[in-house]
């Protein structure tokens, strides 16, 4: 069983600053990307930042600038610095994971349960 646990949400204030982290644990053989999606209220879920285990990046162009991705392949770890909020960036936050749990298994996406961020002043 693979678990993805997050946290670091909560209350930011705009300009302000927030890190989330997601720790993958359980049966693990190998990761090949990680990411984080976010979806607000009556809004469909969006990808904000993924990163594959070879270090490349890719960001929405929302939170281009003002986010980042990182990870510790070490701990099977992915943070997303986020600063400057916005108000805008008020949501449930998600972490996603492609995990082979052996060797001959297949690839499978994994969703943490996900993390409530709130910008507000």
């Amino acid at each position: 069983q693979v678990q993805l646990v997050e946290s670091g949400g909560g209350l930011g204030q705009p300009g302000g600053s927030l890190r989330l982290s997601c720790a993958a644990s359980g049966s693990i053989f190998s990761i090949s990307a990680m990411a984080w999606y976010r979806q607000a209220p009556g809004k469909q879920r969006e990808l904000v930042a993924t990163i594959t285990t070879g270090g490349s990046t890719d960001i929405a162009d929302s939170v281009k600038g003002r986010f980042t991705i990182s990870t510790d392949n070490a701990k099977n770890t992915v943070y997303l610095q986020m600063n400057s909020l916005k108000p805008e960036d008020t949501a449930v936050y998600y972490c996603n994971a492609i995990i082979r749990k052996t060797v001959v298994s297949p690839i499978g996406t994994y969703w943490g349960q996900g993390t409530q961020v709130t910008v507000s002043s």
